[in-house]
């Protein structure tokens, strides 16, 4: 009775040891589902932060050398617009499709375009010839919507001058209403505030970055940009008064406060680049450069910016144009010295 009631004793801690063990393991498990589901979603959190653009088409443009400069877009009636810098043209693309619909000719050396809706016209800056005989040598080229007043920057070394000019076109009656002269040979792009009569331009040859007042066409502000590398794209975000600036030789994105001048951030960005796009409401940047990759930035905070992407794309796409209401990603690919296929490459902006 004694050996049965030990056996049975020995049977009941053997099962209590084993439930333990059972118990054990199934919150060891249980952990370890847990541990595997975090890092998936910290995986997946990556992934979308890494792949912000997803290549859809690639549209080939056998006959170009050359470069292009800038797009613009006719989001009502679905036009893309090209400038051929090169190749004397402005080329038109349906939005949705990317077939190429036609080409302008007629100009010298198209670089910036501007579309207005309510005229249905383009304006385009000729770096040669002009669209408007005064602009010869014109390049950069920016709308104040409200006033109906293009700015235009012309002159510089192309035309040669060894001084520039910032040019203002009432749009209303297609006559010069304002200029100012500007003691640089090369001045790059620039940005208006809406809020203000402010314009901020890259003067490129001081690594500087002018200020003016647009309404008396007056220079108030010099700011240094801290290095001699080549400031030449801008893009404005007013809602932070930040001025996002890519510098070419070393290519880098180059932040700077609108009311001080003071950089709040630099980091380094895809080289041989002619264009940013900034899209305020993800808060990312987008910097194109001629190597073969796009920079992409996440915006953290006013002052604090993280490369989240090098997206692949093509030797000399180097000009873009965003366009958050369609999700679209728009490179010109550049031929340049090369022999390479002129291209338009097509992404799609991932949330």
């Amino acid at each position: 009775m004694k050996q049965a009631n030990w056996i049975a004793g020995r049977v009941s801690a053997l099962e209590e040891v084993e439930n333990r063990g059972t118990r054990k393991s199934i919150r060891y498990v249980g952990l370890l589902v847990v541990a595997v589901a975090a890092m998936c979603l910290m995986f997946l959190a990556r992934a979308d932060e890494s792949v912000p653009l997803q290549l859809l088409q690639t549209l080939p443009l056998p006959g170009f050398s050359g470069d292009f400069d800038h797009f613009a877009v006719d989001e009502k009636g679905g036009r893309l617009f090209l400038a051929g810098e090169d190749h004397k043209t402005v080329e038109v693309f349906d939005l949705k499709t990317g077939r190429r619909l036609k080409s302008i000719e007629g100009f010298g050396a198209p670089h910036s375009i501007i579309y207005l809706p309510e005229t249905d016209r383009i304006v385009i800056a000729d770096g040669d010839k002009g669209s408007l005989q005064i602009l010869r040598g014109a390049d950069s080229m920016k709308l104040d919507g409200a006033a109906q007043i293009v700015y235009v920057v012309t002159g510089g070394k192309d035309v040669p001058l060894d001084y520039s000019f910032l040019v203002a076109i009432d749009l209303k009656t297609l006559r010069k209403v304002g200029q100012l002269r500007i003691e640089s040979n090369h001045v790059e792009a620039f940005a208006l505030e809406s809020s203000s009569w402010r314009l901020f331009v890259n003067i490129t040859d001081k690594h500087e970055v002018a200020v003016v007042d647009r309404k008396a066409m007056k220079e108030i502000a010099r700011w240094p940009i801290g290095s001699q590398a080549e400031n030449s794209p801008m893009a404005y975000d007013e809602k932070h008064h930040r001025l996002l600036i890519v510098c070419r030789k070393p290519g880098t994105l180059l932040v700077m406060d609108s009311d001080s001048g003071k950089v709040v951030a630099q980091l380094p960005a895809a080289e041989r680049s002619d264009d940013i796009a900034f899209d305020a409401e993800k808060g990312r940047v987008y910097v194109p450069g001629g190597e073969g990759t796009i920079s992409v930035f996440q915006q953290k905070s006013a002052d604090q910016y993280k490369l989240v992407a090098k997206v692949t794309s093509e030797p000399g796409a180097k000009t873009c144009l965003l366009v958050p209401s369609l999700a679209r990603f728009f490179v010109a690919v550049s031929p340049g010295e090369t022999r390479a296929t002129a291209k338009v490459l097509t992404f799609k902006v991932l949330p």
